[in-house]
């Protein structure tokens, strides 16, 4: 058998090098957006949405970005108990080291006001009209979000949306960055979300119609049920071009949509 001549030896060596490169930057690629993981029932690989915080969008360091604590809330007992508390954790943690939360509002969507007004920061909003909301009383939430936007002057440039039933157990620093155009449904709720005011301010009227339209629909109605307007509100993201980092350190339960 002949010997390859050194040129054939140069291409050979050069085309292996390329390939070994290419192989290394996708490896390294889909290491920074993203990773498999494999479901234990059944084996399969799948990719799994949770990603680390891109470098280039981290803050930098010492620096303050404060964020409006935002929630939802009707007049119920058990949700003004809810409030109370975790008013009350908010407060706890607030000002410990490593906290960016800045201003509270409970956005009050009863249409008028309760005995908790001078308890804690409370703007009231009108709830939908009567029977828009088909026993459907989370329909609210984005309507309430429309009109507190409008109508309140909020000094941070984010907001956490969170719910009577959250409990801050740790004080909370700013987790929200700005990334590119979305090109899919972001496996994502409502809440706890932090987000930066003009775009909540974009995507809550989308929020509302999307979640009016997917209630009004039987089928999808019943396919999401309860959850409805998270589902809602992932799309309503996406129509307008808002993409979310999720992270897992954010809640000590993690849910996946």
């Amino acid at each position: 058998m002949g010997q390859a001549s050194p040129p054939v030896l140069i291409f050979l060596a050069f085309g292996f090098f390329f390939a070994t490169y290419n192989l290394v930057s996708m490896i390294m690629h889909n290491r920074s957006i993203g990773k498999l993981v494999y479901d234990d029932l059944d084996g399969e690989a799948s990719f799994d949405p949770v990603i680390q915080m891109p470098e280039e969008l981290k803050k930098p360091k010492n620096a303050k970005m404060p964020f409006h604590v935002a929630l939802t809330a009707t007049d119920a007992p058990y949700s003004k108990w809810q409030c109370r508390i975790m008013y009350y954790w908010y407060k706890k943690k607030k000002d410990l080291s490593g906290s960016e939360m800045g201003g509270f509002t409970r956005i009050l969507h009863s249409g008028k006001p309760d005995n908790l007004m001078d308890e804690m920061p409370t703007v009231v909003v009108d709830p939908l009209p009567a029977g828009l909301d088909r026993g459907y009383i989370v329909l609210n939430r984005p309507w309430a979000f429309v009109q507190w936007l409008k109508k309140a002057t909020i000094e941070e440039e984010y907001i956490l949306m969170a719910e009577p039933d959250h409990i801050f157990v740790n004080p909370l620093p700013n987790l929200a960055q700005e990334k590119g155009p979305v090109t899919n449904i972001d496996p994502i709720g409502n809440s706890p979300v932090i987000i930066k005011k003009e775009f909540l301010e974009k995507i809550a009227p989308t929020w509302m119609d999307v979640s009016l339209k997917m209630k009004n629909d039987t089928e999808t109605d019943k396919a999401f049920g309860w959850v409805l307007e998270m589902y809602a509100y992932a799309v309503a993201a996406a129509l307008n071009d808002v993409q979310h980092v999720l992270r897992k350190d954010f809640m000590l339960q993690f849910v996946r949509l």
